[in-house]
């Protein structure tokens, strides 16, 4: 089996290639740091050439303008038709849990957009919903900046480590398209304002956080439920205490 990662020098595809080349798969990584762009085209062709399996978790930098459509529906068209010249058997895509209920975010809907294009494209795929990782939490609570404190919401979600995911994301690729969506979240529920009151408590940051259901998450106004993944879910095994415990001792 053949697979090729597109997005292969970002965290979750850094290791997504290690995890399937420790299963004997061979693997081709493509990015535009290996000469491989999914907007202009270049080396796609190359990239896919005799590949079984894509696995799609290109990304952009970009969350609150049109750029972020712009990139996904370039990106995965190109992808899109690349692997059907190729004669790729399988698409596999990483999105979000909740997209579908946060398309009032600019890149939430950009990335309804992605999964939209690859159901229409009828050819075999997968979509792997992941919930918001723990590498990027802090991302998430520095997007929150009130002044000197914080204002996140409570609600509810079910944060995953990043190698959960590549494992995740390595079993589905190694396995039959399921034409169908499948989602992953972490083993612990947290509030959003609970989880951050416990990474800044581990960073030693002693900013307040504040309490605040009117506040937002990439623009959107959130329900209790809208970050969690369904009951039928897999769940990660990693807890966030032991990857903050790791990630402090690395």
């Amino acid at each position: 089996m053949k697979t090729t990662v597109m997005g292969a020098s970002g965290l979750i595809g850094t290791k997504l290639v290690e995890t399937l080349r420790r299963k004997g798969i061979e693997v081709v990584p493509a990015s535009p740091s290996f000469g491989v762009d999914s907007v202009t085209g270049e080396g796609l062709r190359a990239a896919l050439a005799g590949a079984d399996v894509i696995v799609d978790v290109t990304n952009t930098t970009s969350f609150g303008d049109d750029s972020a459509l712009a990139f996904f529906k370039t990106s995965t068209r190109n992808l899109l038709a690349a692997a059907a010249d190729a004669g790729v058997e399988h698409y596999l895509a990483l999105s979000v849990v909740g997209t579908p209920r946060l398309v009032e975010s600019d890149y939430f809907r950009a990335k309804m957009v992605q999964e939209n294009l690859i159901r229409a494209a009828r050819r075999p795929y997968t979509i792997l919903h992941s919930t918001q990782f723990f590498e990027f939490i802090n991302g998430v609570i520095e997007m929150s900046t009130h002044g000197d404190d914080f204002r996140l919401p409570s609600a509810g979600m079910r944060p995953i480590a990043a190698d959960n995911v590549a494992d995740m994301l390595a079993e589905l690729a190694m396995g039959r398209a399921r034409n169908d969506t499948v989602e992953i979240g972490g083993p612990e529920k947290f509030g959003l304002d609970e989880i951050a009151r416990v990474q800044l408590a581990a960073n030693e940051d002693r900013r307040e956080v504040i309490s605040d259901d009117r506040a937002r998450y990439y623009g959107v106004e959130l329900n209790d439920d809208t970050l969690l993944p369904l009951k039928a879910a897999r769940l990660g095994s990693l807890r966030f205490g032991d990857w903050l415990y790791r990630s402090m001792a690395n």
